[in-house]
């Protein structure tokens, strides 16, 4: 068994030609002639080996064939390790070599209902990277398409394979080479694109995955483990995004991103502080390009879409050219947030995020603590900030109600991303309380956001200024009821015993 180490970076295939033509590629060692790679995956009818995340392949490259056996990998910023299994191809299946007894069984109990499924064929261009002693990295560019009956989709990719060396050496020759091309990392591979294809399987936003931190963990690994999380919401929705006008991909980048911002905060301690500051403040101004998309898609669909289906009489006009104006500008934000959506942007930022990820050192001091009791710290610190925004929101001004939700959705990610190394029934009850208090804090915020907004469209036009504070008022009884219903809710949260008590 190997174990292949590689990064697979995506690139339009214009950009083909200055890859090309880009210093580090065009002065690398040639491996030869490019060459056409036929391959054909196999698996049963109803995907028993999808199931289990193995793949099996037979490439046939000129007169040579070879059967290759490849498990599920760990991917994060494109960066993907897995174990493989390659050998000479002779017609029939050969297994002898998986030493892996799982994969082994799982592959001869099927053996027999194995066919075809879909099928790849690609252009393979192959240079080697040697830029010192210890370090050589194969830089593959195919191009070519993925073929699932009568359905196909491109490929066009730069993979960088590790032949010597450590994945930061293809991360920092990622890194080079992004600052000049339009590269965004990809963890999903050929394989996985066929079987989406041959499912017909149309891409959902990717949310936040469980915390799956444990309790052998130094804090600045849980801190990778974590980071790596959240960097595969961002990586996934980012690249969907570009494909589809679905608004979610862009709400879930953001989530993504204010994660991460969280999570670097909640970490400071174990971390680099230069590292921490850098990179908050490149991750909140990289989200604040698709802000208002999120707003003004909240702002129809939960304060304005409701106040129009129930309204009767003579606000109906002027509520009518108000919600004009508001989708006009709802559509103009999410034109402007498919522009700003600059691939060569969102994937230099992924690349150099994931290989200063890898370079964080640890600190003696903080390694010697451990995580559970980082995690006590880190949480009362967290909730100990609630509480006096708590008692600040007590007047019920819109100001100091937003500040109260900004301090409470971080310590629900601070509870997320613990989840694992408390008690999972009382977190999982707290974590509740908390988002049904964020939830309505959150309807709190959008009304007065939208107040902001609606008045600003209406301007001086008084029959547009009278249809915003009828939204308004229409929302006011709910809006007073979850106010006070929240700052109810929270008093014994924030008060009383939690999860991660002693």
């Amino acid at each position: 068994m190997s174990q292949e180490i590689e990064l697979k970076l995506n690139l339009p295939t214009k950009a083909v030609p200055a890859l090309r033509r880009h210093p580090i590629f065009s002065s690398a060692a040639r491996q030869g002639n490019a060459v056409t790679l036929d391959n054909t995956y196999f698996d049963t009818p109803g995907l028993a080996l999808k199931q289990r995340k193995v793949a099996l392949r037979i490439r046939r490259h000129g007169r040579v064939r070879l059967q290759t056996v490849k498990c599920s990998a760990v991917s994060a910023g494109g960066l993907t390790q897995r174990p493989e299994w390659e050998h000479p191809y002779s017609g029939a299946f050969d297994f002898s070599a998986v030493d892996a007894p799982k994969v082994l069984k799982l592959l001869k109990r099927h053996e027999a209902a194995l066919q075809p499924v879909f099928s790849t064929r690609f252009r393979r261009e192959t240079r080697l990277y040697a830029p010192r002693e210890g370090v050589r990295i194969l830089m593959m560019i195919d191009t070519g398409e993925v073929i699932a009956g009568e359905q196909r989709e491109p490929i066009c990719e730069l993979e960088l394979e590790l032949v010597e060396g450590c994945p930061l050496d293809l991360l920092l020759l990622a890194c080079e080479l992004a600052a000049d091309l339009p590269l965004l990392p990809n963890d999903v591979s050929k394989a996985e694109r066929g079987y989406r294809l041959h499912l017909g399987y149309e891409p959902e936003a990717l949310r936040a995955e469980l915390s799956t931190i444990n309790l052998e963990e130094t804090p600045v690994e849980a801190f990778r483990t974590l980071a790596f999380s959240c960097l595969r919401q961002w990586q996934a929705n980012a690249s969907a995004a570009t494909h589809s006008t679905k608004p979610e991909f862009i709400h879930q980048l953001r989530v993504a991103l204010r994660r991460l911002r969280s999570l670097l905060a909640l970490f400071a301690p174990a971390l680099p502080a230069d590292f921490v500051a850098d990179w908050r403040e490149r991750l909140k101004h990289n989200a604040d390009r698709f802000g208002d998309t999120r707003d003004l898609d909240v702002l129809y669909d939960e304060v304005l879409a409701p106040v129009v289906a129930a309204a009767t009489g003579v606000e109906e006009p002027s509520l009518t050219r108000l919600t004009g104006l508001a989708v006009a500008a709802r559509d103009e934000a999410r034109d402007a947030a498919v522009h700003d959506l600059d691939l060569a942007t969102q994937g230099r930022l992924l690349i150099e995020f994931t290989a200063a990820l890898h370079a964080v050192p640890t600190s003696d001091l903080i390694e010697a603590v451990d995580l559970r009791s980082f995690a006590r710290l880190q949480l009362t610190r967290l909730r100990k900030k609630v509480r006096r925004r708590f008692e600040a929101a007590a007047d019920l001004v819109p100001a100091h109600l937003h500040a109260l939700r900004i301090a409470l959705k971080r310590l629900r990610y601070g509870v997320e991303f613990f989840a694992p190394l408390f008690r999972a029934k009382a977190g999982k009850r707290y974590l509740q309380c908390i988002v049904r208090a964020q939830d309505a804090l959150g309807f709190v915020n959008d009304v007065d956001v939208a107040r902001g907004r609606l008045l600003g469209w209406a301007g001086e036009d008084a029959e547009l200024r009278a249809a915003a504070a009828f939204v308004s008022g229409w929302h006011s009884p709910r809006y007073a009821r979850l106010a006070r219903r929240a700052l109810r809710e929270l008093d014994p949260l924030l008060w009383g015993k939690t999860p991660w008590s002693r």
